[in-house]
């Protein structure tokens, strides 16, 4: 079975691109399944569900979306292999442009859309620098200077990644996504594996349920301001 991991800011279009590359690959008799990474409410079950396609759902609640994701892409794979998918997607939200779900030697994918701004490209951290290809979406909607200025300031921020455009309402574009899934090697476990970045420093005191305000409420990883 192919592990995908595919990351990129809350609305960018994610679930969009996901499920016209899995209409492309359908047409080759590759079967995929989904594993939808969020924090609350994800809003994606039904519309997986409604394209046939097999979809778990893990919802972090209260704890950061990288650990929570870490702790759990084993069982997803275990999950995926059970059900005989010959591709597995994962697709997570990064709430902080700070995630980091791409795995070494796992193919990454990060999908930002234009209407973030230009300058977005830089204000997100690793799940954009580390990944393999960068998807650009919503590029219909704005001007062909902007679209070139974006595209420029994307390729800065990854320079090695491979840079297409999809729009998500129609999948024009969406071939040569389906073409690199398609060709990625197969992941029998990702047990000894690594992640392509550290994740997000935890344990303070409000990672294990303080609400209360003051220094003397603070314990463990606490970063401050100089003013």
């Amino acid at each position: 079975m192919k592990l995908v991991t595919v990351a990129g800011p809350p609305s960018s279009g994610k679930t969009s691109v996901i499920l016209h590359t899995i209409r492309e690959l359908e047409k080759a008799g590759i079967s995929v399944g989904v594993i939808k990474f969020d924090c609350i409410s994800p809003g994606d079950e039904e519309i997986y569900q409604a394209a046939g396609v097999p979809i778990r759902i893990g919802l972090a609640g209260n704890l950061c979306p990288d650990h929570f994701f870490v702790s759990n892409i084993e069982e997803c794979v275990s999950w995926g292999l059970k059900e005989n998918l010959d591709l597995l997607i994962t697709e997570s939200a990064g709430l902080c442009n700070r995630c980091s779900p791409h795995i070494r030697g796992i193919l990454g994918i990060c999908v930002i859309d234009m209407l973030s701004g230009i300058n977005t490209p830089k204000k997100i951290g690793p799940m954009l620098r580390l990944s393999d290809m960068i998807v650009i979406t919503k590029g219909d909607i704005v001007s062909q200077a902007e679209r070139e200025v974006f595209a420029f300031r994307v390729g800065r921020a990854n320079p090695s990644a491979k840079i297409i455009k999809i729009n998500g309402l129609t999948g024009q574009g969406v071939l040569p996504l389906a073409d690199e899934m398609r060709n990625t090697p197969d992941t029998i476990t990702v047990n000894d594996c690594s992640l392509r970045f550290a994740m997000p420093a935890a344990l303070c005191s409000y990672c294990l349920g303080e609400i209360r305000i003051g220094r003397d409420y603070q314990m463990g990883n606490v970063k401050r301001m100089e003013f």
